[in-house]
């Protein structure tokens, strides 16, 4: 089972993951960052991990329960977010 992913308030703001998202879902909240889940594909269709995961020096992204999807799901995403942007 994928998921998007989300950012705990455990974020320290350190700006590592902001860089490695090649979908740009990751924006600056009012208090940490974000993922904006429509448009995070958890990297499916650019990479076999999460770069934002990886590079996360205090582990404060996992996937999202509220927001469950399927590999095919994140791939059509993956599609739609590089026909439309």
């Amino acid at each position: 089972v994928l998921m998007a992913l989300l950012i705990t308030d455990q974020c320290i703001n350190c700006d590592m993951c902001l860089a490695e998202c090649p979908n740009q879902a990751i924006f600056e909240g009012e208090k940490f960052y974000e993922i904006n889940t429509e448009r995070c594909t958890e990297c499916v269709g650019f990479y076999e991990r999460q770069t934002c995961v990886d590079v996360c020096p205090i582990e404060c992204i996992v996937q999202d329960p509220k927001h469950i999807e399927n590999k095919e799901q994140l791939l059509n995403r993956f599609h739609y977010l590089c026909l439309f942007g």
